[in-house]
């Protein structure tokens, strides 16, 4: 693979990534989103859009450090359970925030949890560094998760 092909190769999996990202943000919070009852650490509005911004940065690069060491034939299943989680992601937030259904999302975000840790696994053994760089967007699931779950039980 030649230093053109790779580069593009990064490029194209962080807008992948990021493309998840701009499909959920066409769900947006809302007026119906302020008015729930919300947990003491529920975080302010003005976290989520860096934190998810850079969470889809590092998530494309880990499936581009695993395509590169492996290509598609090598990582195929784990590479599937990449974009299989992507959908999911994106789904979440028209579950909660589109369709106002947080008991749905909170059983589609702890299926969300389980392929990226799934992911994660698959791609530490393909390149430990993809690996890590999946970390922080598995414990921000685990808190959004805690969070969906509070914000259901709060508003029943």
């Amino acid at each position: 693979m030649g230093p053109k092909h790779v580069s593009i190769g990064l490029v194209l999996w962080i807008v992948l990534a990021l493309a998840a990202g701009w499909i959920g943000s066409t769900f947006m919070p809302g007026q119906w989103y302020n008015s729930l009852a919300k947990p003491s650490w529920n975080p302010p509005a003005s976290v989520f859009a860096p934190v998810w911004t850079v969470l889809y940065l590092l998530m494309g690069i880990a499936a581009w450090l695993v395509w590169k060491k492996a290509g598609f034939a090598g990582a195929r299943v784990y590479l599937a359970l990449f974009l299989i989680q992507l959908v999911l992601n994106a789904l979440w937030s028209y579950l909660f925030f589109g369709a106002h259904q947080p008991m749905i999302a909170f059983f589609e975000i702890l299926l969300l949890w389980a392929l990226i840790l799934l992911t994660l696994l698959g791609f530490w053994k393909i390149n430990t560094l993809a690996g890590v760089l999946l970390i922080p967007y598995l414990c921000w699931v685990g808190f959004a998760s805690a969070l969906n779950f509070q914000l259901w039980q709060l508003n029943k």
